[in-house]
């Protein structure tokens, strides 16, 4: 920051007056802290081809991307994902992506303390889970309704053992196979608890953009700020 400049001025003729003139402080630059005090949301739209995300990467790429438009790409952005084993590659848990928390909506308001509170008792629902601009997303009895959220995951946030494949192919296929969905808005036609889970509600119809709108769903993701 450059020195306060003194400007000494004549007032009224016999008064002197000394006025600090400062300079401003340097401008935020990107990859500062955020000035959004978002942590947490539900992608706006999804990748538009199903359940093919280009994997994990590219669903994390989506998350950052959308992040970045709401003013909040200084964070580090992962989508809420689970993978299974496949080959040497062994099996990724959503809950191990994305950072610790404290996580917060496009509101500022809370959504999860910690990793087990968003597993236990948070605060997602059609009210809070809100889009990277803030939005709503439609639930049951709206239409579209979009409520089904990809998540690959069972309901404490791990990816499913053995051979049961709900990544539709580790988010790589629109195709043939089936995806985990998490309902948002804690609401749905089929039997509580998994009607009322965010995370892990029914498997999708198949893992086209087609089999997703056909169980209620549009694609959509849960972001998270995991640093």
């Amino acid at each position: 920051m450059r020195p306060a400049r003194r400007l000494a001025l004549l007032a009224s003729g016999t008064m002197l007056v000394t006025l600090i003139v400062g300079c401003a402080g340097p401008s935020s630059t990107p990859g500062s802290a955020s000035a959004s005090p978002m942590t947490f949301f539900i992608t706006s739209t999804g990748s538009g081809k199903g359940a093919e995300l280009g994997g994990l990467a590219g669903a994390d790429q989506l998350c950052q991307k959308l992040a970045a438009s709401a003013g909040a790409g200084g964070h580090t952005w992962h989508a809420y994902l689970s993978t299974s084993a496949s080959g040497a590659a062994p099996a990724v848990n959503a809950r191990d992506r994305i950072g610790r928390g404290p996580w917060r909506n496009a509101r500022g308001e809370l959504i999860a303390q910690d990793v087990e509170t968003l597993h236990g008792n948070n605060n997602i629902n059609k009210e809070t889970a809100l889009t990277e601009k803030g939005a709503k997303v439609n639930g049951s009895g709206d239409q579209p309704n979009m409520h089904d959220i990809l998540t690959g995951s069972q309901p404490d946030g791990r990816a499913f053992s053995g051979d049961k494949d709900m990544t539709c192919s580790n988010w790589t296929s629109s195709g043939e196979g089936a995806a985990m969905l998490g309902h948002h808005d804690r609401r749905g036609t089929n039997q509580p608890p998994a009607s009322m889970s965010w995370n892990s509600s029914h498997p999708s119809r198949g893992c086209s953009q087609e089999a997703l709108r056909s169980t209620g769903g549009a694609g959509l993701l849960y972001c998270f700020a995991a640093d």
